[in-house]
């Protein structure tokens, strides 16, 4: 008997809950409850015919790994920078891309690589860091060049313009009283021993 009490009693109460839960149900949370259970069995059947189940591992490491997460946050960058972006801006992108792979083409085309293997080879027997350090050298040294060169042509400009020599011995002695031709004899002098015991080296 008091099994049969027992049964009574649990379904007594079951009658009840389910009573209660009738009641609380409006029409409009039974209609969106039914909905929700057939957008659930329609994505199911989905999942289900496109094979998508078979992602769930994957999804599952990329969880366990944090490598969603990570995806997410290069997603919400992408999104940033496309937002951030404007049209104008995104054309001066690309034109400097396309100005870029123009220019490599010409540098490929010029001989851009020929000239890569020659720094290469410089740099492998040490001739580059002997050029890299004798170039400042020569630029300061470019300004005694150009004097140099303003001379030589001053010095044919005031010869062209000048008298011709009569010549002889007489001529000759008249010129080496000057002073001044002396001091240019003595430097041409110096320089020819100059360049004479550099070219022995």
């Amino acid at each position: 008997m008091s099994d049969t009490s027992e049964k009574d009693l649990l379904a007594l109460e079951t009658e009840r809950v389910l009573a209660a839960a009738r009641d609380s149900l409006s029409d409009e949370m039974v209609a969106r409850l039914a909905g929700t259970a057939t957008d659930a069995m329609d994505l199911i059947d989905r999942v289900n015919r496109t094979g998508l189940y078979k992602a769930i591992p994957a999804l599952a490491d990329l969880v366990n790994n944090g490598d969603l997460d990570r995806l997410a946050k290069l997603a919400r960058v992408y999104g940033s920078a496309e937002d951030a972006l404007s049209d104008e801006m995104i054309g001066r992108i690309a034109e400097t891309a396309a100005e870029g792979i123009s220019l490599l083409d010409r540098l490929n085309r010029g001989g851009a690589g020929r000239l890569v293997e020659l720094l290469a080879r410089l740099e492998a027997s040490g001739d580059l860091h002997r050029i890299a350090e004798a170039i400042p050298r020569l630029v300061d040294r470019l300004d005694t060049l150009e004097s140099m060169l303003q001379g030589f042509e001053a010095a044919g400009a005031t010869t062209a313009k000048g008298a011709r020599a009569g010549g002889g011995f007489g001529g000759l002695w008249g010129m080496m009283r000057d002073p001044d031709n002396q001091d240019a004899l003595r430097f041409l002098i110096n320089l020819g021993k100059e360049m004479q015991a550099r070219a022995r080296r």
